[in-house]
């Protein structure tokens, strides 16, 4: 019998949704043992953000400051573990973070394979290759990743992801589309659960070769390779201002908070959106260079 070990850590539900989806079929699987499990911070995060606890965070996930979690119930040895994970500031969540960074995960993760999960808005890169650096530093092995990314153009989800996080709606509203991810996608993600019975049986999880591959598990919008590569320049030297400011939750640090939220919002409304237009305008001549950064971070589970 297969051992799977199933990790996420949640705040709105969205992930546990997806996660209980690819999960479903392992779990009715008879070869296979699933031991699903959610990630627990021993402070809780809030849910939705207060305005200043959601900016708070931001130095401390940019640069993997990880929190103190709960000790998960787990055996000592798996087969395949699957992390399901949330980006914050272009980063994996804080407590998932503080998970990787554990003595039990040093236990846990040596020598597994592992399959990641992302659910989260378009912009989701960086993090990945941050937790790339996690897992290698745990000994563990990145063998697929599976990412689901919220509904509407990008623009849109620069107004709609922030207002589901701070005030926990997610409807439409004007112009702008339901935040998060599509239910039909959600839904969809079964189709990978099932595709893991079928490689356990198979011992296909021994090999270094994606499971998941040629599926849809991911796709890179090559037009914000470029936009992700600058907010992240702006996020570490912002995070770090933040940091020297004073400790969290600090009157220092916040009045800092207070001038960046307002350098985002003009951000956003002009430098994001003329950047994106010149990056269209250009696009024909960077054809290949944009191929080639697509096909990396579409790794291992991309086309």
């Amino acid at each position: 019998m297969k051992k799977v070990l199933v990790l996420y850590y949640s705040q709105s539900g969205q992930l546990r949704a997806v996660m209980d989806r690819i999960v479903a079929p392992l779990s009715q699987c008879e070869e296979v043992q699933c031991d699903y499990r959610k990630i627990v911070p021993t402070t809780p995060y809030p849910y939705p953000w207060p305005f200043y606890a959601f900016f708070n965070v931001f130095p401390e996930a940019v640069y993997l400051d990880g929190c103190s979690v709960e000790e998960v119930e787990a055996d000592d040895d798996y087969d395949l573990i699957i992390l399901g994970y949330t980006s914050w500031f272009l980063s994996p969540s804080i407590p998932v973070t503080g998970f990787l960074q554990s003595d039990q995960a040093r236990l846990l993760f040596k020598d597994k394979p592992v399959i990641t999960v992302i659910a989260c808005r378009d912009m989701w890169l960086f993090a990945q290759e941050k937790m790339k650096k996690l897992l290698t530093d745990l000994g563990a092995r990145l063998v697929d990743n599976v990412v689901l990314t919220d509904q509407g153009k990008s623009l849109y989800t620069f107004i709609t992801t922030p207002r589901w996080m701070l005030t926990g709606k997610k409807n439409s509203f004007w112009c702008f589309p339901p935040a998060g991810v599509y239910e039909k996608e959600i839904a969809a993600a079964s189709r990978f659960g099932e595709r893991l019975c079928k490689a356990l049986h198979h011992d296909e999880e021994r090999s270094s070769l994606p499971m998941l591959r040629n599926m849809g598990a991911v796709n890179v919008n090559g037009k914000l390779i470029a936009t992700e590569h600058i907010a992240h320049r702006s996020f570490l030297i912002w995070s770090k201002l933040i940091k020297k400011a004073g400790p969290p939750n600090s009157m220092r640090r916040s009045v800092v908070i207070t001038i960046y939220a307002f350098f985002l919002l003009t951000l956003i409304l002009t430098v994001v959106p003329l950047n994106m237009l010149v990056r269209k305008l250009l696009s024909p001549f960077r054809k290949k260079a944009l191929a080639k950064a697509v096909s990396y971070y579409e790794q291992p589970s991309g086309k």
